[in-house]
């Protein structure tokens, strides 16, 4: 896999900036304390700590340790990534791409629902069950089958993964930021919930209809996509041309049989049971081996086969690693608390709306560096509920500009697990990425804030 080298050399950037950082300013930290079985800050405990400058060996140390912490996402994309290639190595995904564009070819007047019903689809995942990790597999199914019907990767990447971001910020019901984030501020379990209804309908408006008007132009002119060069060469390996109908065998039909089954079987897990990455991991390891017997492919093959997809994902996993390194400097060097200390104190000494504005600001810069919705609400939540009360605003008002920038800013982070590995499957240079949702994200910045004035403005309990 070419994955940019840019991308990793500006993170590990980033991990010395934030070395050199812990040389200027003092330490500090908050005390924690553990309450009903997770550790959160406690409120007015911040203290000045001795200083703990990181050097170069905390430099070459630090990506090592995020290697370490980061284990279980990195481990879960060499699976995937090599599930997915025996899968693909079987010929099924080949032939299934080529009967749907036949399909398609022959009635062009279904191609108009394709995005905006899958996208919605994804955005309830991600607004009733925090579908964030367990969206990532379908980059890999989305990106052919968006490729088939004349759009491009990008369109296909962001089915799945801006579908389920939308979701995630509007976040209706979202157990792992909305749930924990109102239970930390005390206040009555997904209360509020008509105008977070609101807000995922136009969350998740904005961003169809975004991904659309991307789609529509790319179907006109191929060569305005960003990407328009890798999907040339995709579009190659997949014998993609939209008029040939494609023919199934047997050992086809019974690979997209498994692999469908594999796919209803991780949304009832994760619903069920809540899965999370080390169980979904599992199941497409095993997916992957059936589809390989399914396939006919002999043992040594789907052994290469698999090393092959995993080693695709080599690019990827060194910038997961590196990008929790800056957490692990900025934890090391005692400046994290440093950060949110100063952050609040900025937002006490405001007009309540800006102060609304200012707790938004601060959970996206405070995003940088901390990348679960549940880890990012037991840090910050026991800070802004109470500071909430003090400037006033409502600790709902706190609690939305957590959703916020929790959840709009995080598929352009380069230090997200999720959007780096999203990206690194979809062998998108991340900067090409993040020029293509630039508008995107100043156009949700801009809608923040409003909410949040209007939040105040109507007392948002």
């Amino acid at each position: 896999m070419k994955f940019s080298l840019n991308t990793l050399v500006m993170i590990y950037a980033v991990v010395i900036a934030v070395a050199c950082t812990t040389w200027i300013i003092s330490g500090g930290e908050y005390k924690r304390e553990i309450r009903n079985g997770r550790t959160l800050v406690v409120p007015g405990s911040y203290s000045e700590v001795t200083n703990e400058p990181q050097g170069i060996g905390a430099v070459l140390v630090a990506p090592i340790k995020g290697f370490i912490q980061a284990a279980n996402i990195i481990a879960f994309l060499f699976v995937i990534g090599g599930a997915f290639m025996v899968i693909q190595d079987t010929g099924a995904i080949g032939v299934s791409v080529q009967h749907l564009a036949h399909t398609f070819a022959s009635k062009p007047h279904l191609q108009k629902f394709f995005i905006p019903v899958t996208m919605t689809l994804f955005s309830i995942g991600g607004a009733v069950f925090g579908m964030a990790e367990s969206a990532m597999p379908f980059v890999l199914i989305f990106i052919p089958l968006a490729l088939s019907l004349g759009y491009d990767s990008i369109t296909g990447t962001s089915i799945p993964f801006l579908g389920a971001a939308a979701g995630f910020a509007g976040a209706i019901l979202n157990p792992f930021t909305v749930g924990i984030a109102q239970s930390i501020s005390e206040l009555t379990l997904y209360s509020g919930f008509e105008f977070r209804l609101l807000i995922w309908v136009l969350s998740t408006v904005s961003m169809v209809s975004f991904v659309m008007w991307h789609g529509s132009r790319v179907r006109k002119n191929p060569r305005l996509s960003p990407v328009y060069d890798l999907d040339q060469e995709r579009r190659a390996k997949l014998h993609i041309n939209g008029t040939e109908a494609a023919n199934f065998t047997w050992n086809h039909k019974l690979v997209l049989m498994l692999f469908g089954m594999a796919m209803l079987f991780l949304i009832y897990g994760v619903l069920a049971f809540g899965w999370f990455i080390n169980e979904i991991g599992a199941l497409f390891l095993g997916v992957g081996i059936a589809c390989g017997f399914a396939g006919r492919l002999k043992l040594g093959q789907m052994a290469e086969s698999f090393k092959k997809g995993a080693q695709g994902m080599i690019g990827v996993a060194l910038i997961i690693g590196c990008a929790r390194a800056i957490l692990v400097i900025a934890n090391d060097g005692k400046i994290l608390d440093v950060m949110l200390y100063n952050l609040s104190g900025v937002v006490a000494n405001v007009h309540p709306i800006f102060a609304a504005q200012a707790m938004f600001v601060t959970q996206c810069i405070i995003n940088f560096f901390v990348h679960s919705g549940s880890g990012q609400a037991a840090l910050t939540m026991p800070i802004m509920a109470p500071l909430a009360d003090a400037v006033g605003i409502t600790r709902q008002t706190a609690v939305l500009a957590f959703q916020f920038g929790e959840g709009w800013i995080n598929p352009i982070l380069p230090t997200s697990g999720v959007t780096m590995g999203v990206l690194g499957m979809a062998q998108i240079p991340w900067e090409k990425w993040f020029r293509w949702m630039l508008p995107l994200q100043i156009y949700f910045f801009f809608v923040a804030l409003i909410l949040l004035a209007i939040a105040f403005l109507i007392n948002y309990q």
